[in-house]
């Protein structure tokens, strides 16, 4: 069984080219659907889409690389020799690896951060409900989370970790004199803006107000926080009663324009805005970065302040690698074992078949030999005869038929099956 993974990330595609192929959770299983119908031969899936990151994890009879990066190209309108400057193809053991790797915080813009691991587990879950969940693939994930866990349990790997919404609050200080007197607006109602609202109501400011398409799933957020629920066409007249504005939606376009951000300056007379756009593809217009009292930052920007703290975890990762490495070798033992050819597990069940075929054969026999009247330990005793001459046949004729050379491996191979115990 062929695994692969290929994949962009924060590290070799900006953040425009990543966009360009991110996937919402509803739109995981058309996705999967057409990457499969797409492979000659139609293989286990999975995609995994974040803001740093979108990975196609593929599993089938042999490789099919090319067909996965054809299919990616197309859904994010770009050429194939294009992409391939920005992706990394990852195979087998390799594959197995990155997985372990991204599920255990390591390949992570911030090191040991846990989100990663629920983005993950969002992902399988999706493959699952799509059908496109194999039984190798399935394996995968579910050893990469025992890893993760493992590595989170057994490692300091996640001390101090700062998250993207944690250095927004970092950042946003650094701004403003006093937290208590801004307004935060957070725009979309997801797992990332619930994080980013968590860290900026620990620092109580003057208020807080949530902007989404549905209300229902904003004023479900906004209850915790005690915050403002506001509906996201009336984002343009308002923009300019906040201090801060953190957004991250699903929109496949921008959702604040530059020329709502100017109106909303020359409304605030010029008092500086801080912006995180957190969301892939962009929620803020690029153009608004260029402004002059707008402190506009993106993912990729935060990728700075992030490192904070890395080095005081460095220490902990050659121990998680050593729990990935233990991983990757019982991932790889098992796909091996299931190779149609030279695996283990094929040929246990040749032979269990096999045995099964003679045992029907001897027992209809057997139940003939019955029903005609002849005494039954006559038949037990015929009946046990055939079978252990069927399971001696082969390894007798192997003994009579090895030459010199190899007869004393042969006959120690016969002694070890059937001389024990």
């Amino acid at each position: 069984m062929a695994v692969w993974t290929l994949g962009l990330n924060h590290t070799t595609a900006p953040l425009d080219l990543r966009g360009r192929f991110a996937f919402a959770l509803d739109q995981l299983a058309p996705a999967l659907h057409g990457l499969r119908r797409s492979h000659a031969q139609h293989p286990e899936a999975a995609i995994l889409s974040t803001c740093n990151r979108t990975e196609i994890y593929c599993a089938s009879d042999a490789p099919q690389v090319g067909h996965t990066l054809d299919w990616l190209a197309r859904s994010g309108q770009v050429s194939a020799p294009a992409l391939r400057e920005h992706t990394y193809v990852l195979e087998g053991s390799q594959a197995a690896r990155h997985a372990f790797r991204v599920a255990s915080g390591l390949d992570s813009m911030v090191l040991g951060e846990p989100q990663s691991l629920g983005q993950m587990k969002s992902a399988v879950r999706a493959a699952e409900d799509a059908g496109a969940l194999g039984q190798t693939l399935n394996q995968l994930f579910q050893r990469s989370f025992a890893v993760a866990k493992q590595v989170r349990s057994s490692t300091e790997i996640g001390a101090h970790s700062i998250s993207m919404a944690a250095a927004a609050v970092r950042l946003a200080a650094g701004l403003f004199e006093d937290m208590a007197a801004i307004g935060v607006l957070f725009v979309g109602a997801g797992e990332m803006i619930e994080l980013a609202a968590t860290h900026f109501a620990a620092r109580s400011p003057k208020s807080i107000s949530i902007a989404n398409r549905t209300l229902e799933r904003g004023e479900h957020l906004a209850g915790k926080f005690g915050a403002e629920v506001m509906r996201l066409a009336d984002l343009p007249e308002r923009l300019h009663e906040f201090d801060a504005v953190i957004s991250c939606t699903a929109s496949t376009l921008p959702i604040i324009g530059l020329g709502a951000v100017e109106r909303a300056l020359k409304k605030r007379r010029y008092r500086p805005m801080f912006m995180v756009d957190l969301a892939v593809p962009r929620d803020i217009e690029p153009e608004v970065g260029h402004l002059q009292d707008v402190f506009l930052y993106t993912v990729d920007d935060l990728a700075g302040v992030v490192e904070v703290g890395q080095a005081s975890r460095q220490a902990a990762v050659a121990q998680a690698e050593a729990i990935i490495d233990a991983g990757v070798q019982s991932f790889m033992h098992w796909v091996d074992q299931r190779d149609p050819v030279h695996g283990v597990v094929p040929l246990i069940r040749q032979l269990n078949s096999q045995a099964e075929h003679w045992r029907a054969l001897e027992l209809a026999q057997a139940r003939k030999r019955l029903a005609r009247g002849e005494e039954a330990e006559a038949v037990l005793d015929s009946l046990t005869r055939a079978l252990t001459q069927k399971m001696l046949h082969g390894a007798l004729t192997e003994l009579h038929a090895a030459s010199p050379q190899t007869r004393p491996q042969v006959a120690e191979s016969v002694r070890k099956m059937f001389l024990r115990g």
